[in-house]
């Protein structure tokens, strides 16, 4: 990668590619065309980030990670500053934008969260990383997100603001670059790269009747 955050046309091309496959490739989670549902099985997943709870909306994201060089205990190094990325629905459907940000929730209000709001009805919510697994070394790991806040948008929407965890699995992608963040010169340079993934949204188990 040169200087300035230039991605080649390499790049470019394989990330195109990823792209129209996770717009239509469907989860094993997955019963139906629909990724909004009452109930849905999930798929296994390492032990490491297993969740209890309902299954109750899938979104396939598409976008970047997007990393700074910055000084590190080993010398210099890639840091996440944020995902930026759009999760879809099985038939191609804006579901929901995912980034990081402040959260709003009063109970824990100024912790830079990772976040997902929702497309439609802006609901809100943040989480922070409580699980994680290497499933391939040439993907970023798939996670379990435990949500610390939710708030509903301003007219009430509430498609999100049931959910207790986020998974994040399925990725391809992602990883921050090996080069290019080696000196004091490159403190402050980004790299944009690009990832897909699939995210389980769950809630509290229903009671048994």
């Amino acid at each position: 990668m040169q200087k300035g955050n230039t991605i080649s046309k390499q790049t470019v091309r394989v990330f195109s590619l990823i792209t129209c496959a996770a717009l239509f490739t469907v989860v094993t989670a997955a019963s139906s065309p629909a990724a909004e549902r009452d109930s849905l099985t999930p798929p296994p997943v390492p032990f490491e980030i297993h969740v209890d709870g309902d299954l109750f909306l899938i979104g396939h994201g598409v976008g970047t990670q997007n990393y700074v060089c910055l000084p590190s205990s080993t010398g210099f190094a890639f840091s996440l500053f944020t995902p930026e990325a759009t999760l879809f629905t099985d038939d191609a459907g804006q579901l929901t934008t995912h980034f990081f940000s402040p959260d709003r929730d009063p109970r824990d209000f100024g912790a830079i969260r990772v976040t997902w709001e929702h497309s439609r009805d802006t609901s809100t919510i943040w989480g922070a990383v409580t699980g994680q697994a290497t499933v391939s070394k040439d993907a970023i790991n798939w996670l379990r997100v435990e949500i610390k806040g939710a708030l509903p948008g301003p007219t009430g929407g509430d498609k999100l603001t049931p959910t207790t965890f986020v998974q994040r699995i399925n990725t391809v992608g992602g990883l921050a670059p090996a080069a290019d963040c080696v000196g004091a010169t490159d403190v402050g340079k980004r790299a944009f790269v690009p990832y897909t993934a699939d995210y389980l949204f769950f809630k509290s188990a229903e009671p048994q009747q």
